[in-house]
């Protein structure tokens, strides 16, 4: 870091929602550019600007701003100057004169704390003098905020999002109590507060500290984990290994937490003779969707649908003569549980027929009313539509998602008008997005939830599809007999060898099911770069970018997410001068670049070039895959445009929802088939490395399975079914208020 001292000259560019500007500075007789997150300027402020210098491809050397310091102008020219530069409403070049003239050094003073006083200067009645008090006031106040929460080590990007949330109180609330930051602003964790709160002086054990500690434990537990809630003794052990405290004062404050409400906490009777009751701590949110999902599929599936009139099986013969097909007995009571019920669940692997049964339910239902097919994330939704005949959107399309996050259109108060609703990839759905569904279906809605329970579950809280099977109160119907199997194909057999806990059949004969073995990590990596970049392209004659996907166990490591993006990176779209690109953190993006969202952002813009012309939109979600377009360094903007056709452009801190995608997480690849899957096998945490993750990427692929590494890292994840309770009372829930009802 290097600190220079210079003058504002000229603001090039300013975004004012996050703050990030480019300004030309003078240090001496040179003129450079500054770049970042920085208060707003005004030419002629001195500055004290702490940063890196790098060296931009197109508009050479600049300084990269780390903080930025304003010094209040103390001559007349350079008031007068600072007044004229436009930056305070009302206030031009000559009202800056005549401010000059009736005020000399003093200006500012009496602009910030006598502000009465603009009333004798000639010209300027009470309307405008108001103006110009409350425009400075602004100025001075975003200044004094930046400079106070950049001195705690807050970075820039992240003190303009304090000061939007708190305004003048900016420094009252950080200075009482700066535990409330976790909470109030999105992007600053419990660790940033915590450095605040020392340098504050606050005391280890103070009760803002010790209740910030319970309640961000539960939120990682929840939005990290997937877990609803925490058992009382883990809750507290976890919250011991943030806070250092001793479990006494935890206990104490976590009883505090639960009389206010802050906290909710519930005993579950034991399931099984033997076991002890579980003592339940939620956040409120958690708890009451929990709660409310359960109570809204008990009504669901009691008001009952119109059956079918007329006898179902000859249907399903009539179907079966037009189609060409033979159904399996499974696969017809599946159709006749999901015709006659209010709510049906299908569960099978891959192969075992459920989109047949899906097809043929579609036939039976459509003439009897409205059905909408829907999937959680778009890819599957695309997957859905082609494999069906017609088209599926995705859940939050289908809720018609509003501006604030969370905020759909359908509501119980405007319910989606259908008789049947079919979701595929159940296993994806969270509970809070569960609960959002049910809340936009009218009773007498039939709902029939198709999935593999043998997935991995979903990345948000709560194991919904499970814990709705585990119950055993809805109808479902289990799918084992596999139908759709090429002779040469091993991906569907292997597959269910896996979740058997057999091991796979490597390297058959005509097969497309492969594994390469590698000495270590580093020439796993190696090995699956070559083979993106030059084998498998040239035998299988596919777009290595676009029709092969690399998953990947763990994020860390050399077999991990973020190195192989980078070998990959470097292989596929290396740096170029007629590239542009833009930097955020430890990521380069640029043109051309694959990338996944990492987050649900409700208000991203969109637009999409349909039938008609441009449709316009908002939101983009935690999942979605699509390529840089655009890198705009005038604007400082990032376009992307996605897989289903919308193109979003992303400015400032949007940028941080995006992560190169060439290679993703298992996790994330759930809901998405790709021609061919590559995977390293190289071991690792037990707790990642499960059958369920193994099984998982597997199944994305629709005609190649490349597996490199060792054949030892395959046996461990098979044999290892210990995978990590996800804790959730969805299926106590429905049992109780089924057997209550």
């Amino acid at each position: 870091m290097e600190l220079i001292e210079a003058f504002a000259d000229e603001t090039v560019f300013r975004n004012d929602e996050n703050g990030y500007t480019v300004l030309v500075v003078k240090c001496g007789k040179t003129r450079v550019s500054a770049v970042g997150v920085m208060p707003q300027v005004a030419s002629g402020e001195k500055l004290k600007i702490t940063g890196e210098w790098v060296e931009h491809p197109v508009y050479g050397r600049q300084i990269k701003v780390h903080s930025c310091e304003i010094e209040k102008p103390t001559t007349l020219r350079g008031i007068e100057k600072y007044l004229s530069s436009g930056m305070i409403r009302g206030v031009g070049p000559a009202t800056a004169k005549l401010l000059i003239k009736a005020f000399g050094e003093e200006t500012l003073d009496v602009l910030y704390s006598q502000p009465d006083r603009l009333l004798e200067v000639p010209g300027i009645g009470a309307k405008r003098a108001q103006m110009i008090a409350e425009s400075y006031a602004e100025q001075a106040q975003q200044r004094e905020a930046m400079v106070f929460l950049q001195s705690y080590g807050i970075t820039p990007a992240l003190s303009v999002k304090i000061f939007k949330q708190y305004g003048e109180n900016v420094r009252q609330v950080v200075s009482k109590n700066p535990y409330r930051l976790v909470e109030d602003v999105e992007g600053v964790g419990f660790r940033t507060a915590d450095r605040i709160a020392a340098s504050l002086g606050i005391e280890q054990d103070s009760e803002f500290r010790i209740a910030a500690g319970i309640r961000y434990t539960l939120q990682e537990a929840t939005n990290g984990t997937g877990h609803c809630y925490l058992p009382r003794p883990e809750l507290i052990a976890a919250a011991q290994g943030i806070l250092g405290n001793e479990p006494e004062l935890i206990e104490r404050m976590l009883d505090s937490l639960i009389l206010s409400h802050s906290v909710v906490a519930q005993v579950l009777p034991a399931q099984q003779e033997g076991e002890e009751d579980e003592i339940a701590i939620y956040l409120p949110l958690a708890y009451r969707a929990e709660c409310e999902v359960a109570r809204r599929l008990y009504e669901l599936m009691h008001a009952m649908p119109d059956t079918m009139a007329t006898d179902l099986d000859a249907q399903i013969d009539e179907i079966e003569r037009m189609e060409g097909i033979t159904l399996h007995e499974q696969q017809r009571a599946a159709i006749r549980t999901a015709v006659t019920s209010g709510m049906t669940v299908i569960t099978g692997g891959p192969g075992t027929g459920k989109t047949t049964i899906i097809k043929c339910i579609i036939k039976l239902l459509s003439v009897h009313g409205d059905i909408a097919l829907a999937a959680p994330t778009g890819r599957a939704a695309k997957r859905m539509s082609e494999a069906c005949g017609m088209e599926a959107k995705t859940l939050h399309r289908l809720l018609e998602y509003g501006g604030e996050e969370g905020d759909f259109a359908r509501t119980p108060d405007n319910p989606l008008e259908l008789d049947t609703l079919i979701i595929d990839e159940m296993s994806m759905v969270d509970i809070f997005l569960m609960r959002s569904v049910l809340r936009a279906l009218e009773p007498g809605t039939r709902l029939i939830m198709v999935g593999d329970a043998d997935q991995l579950p979903s990345v948000g809280a709560g194991n919904v599809l499970g814990d709705i099977l585990a119950s055993s109160k809805v109808p479902s119907v289990k799918l084992t007999e596999i139908f759709r199997q090429d002779e040469k194909s091993m991906i569907v057999y292997n597959a269910h060898r896996i979740n058997h806990g057999e091991a796979p059949r490597l390297n058959a004969k005509g097969s497309d099911f492969f594994f390469e073995r590698a000495s270590s990590p580093a020439d796993a990596a190696r090995r699956i770069v070559e083979l993106c970049a030059v084998r498998l392209p040239g035998f299988l004659g596919l777009d290595p970018v676009r029709q092969m996907q690399v998953l990947a166990p763990t994020k860390k490591g050399e077999c991990g997410v973020w190195q192989l993006n980078q070998l990959l990176q470097e292989r596929f779209n290396p740096a170029a001068p007629h590239k542009h690109e833009r930097t955020r953190g430890d990521t380069i993006f640029r043109e051309g670049d694959k990338v996944m969202q990492t987050r649900n952002n409700y208000q991203l813009d969109w637009k999409k070039e349909g039938v008609f012309g441009w449709e316009n939109g908002q939101g983009v979600f935690n999942g979605d895959i699509g390529f840089v377009t655009e890198v705009d360094t005038q604007e400082h903007t990032l376009s992307v445009h996605f897989d289903d056709d919308r193109v979003a452009v992303y400015e400032g801190a949007d940028v941080d929802d995006l992560e190169l995608a060439y290679c993703i997480s298992v996790h994330k690849s759930q809901g998405s088939e790709f021609p061919v899957v590559v995977m390293p096998a190289v071991g690792g945490p037990p707790m990642l490395l499960t059958r369920n993750l193994l099984y998982t990427a597997v199944t994305r692929a629709r005609r190649m399975v490349m597996i490199v590494g060792r054949e030892a890292a395959i046996d461990q994840m098979i044999r290892n079914v210990n995978t990590r309770r996800r804790y959730s009372a969805l299926c106590r829930r429905i049992r109780q208020v089924m057997e209550m009802s």
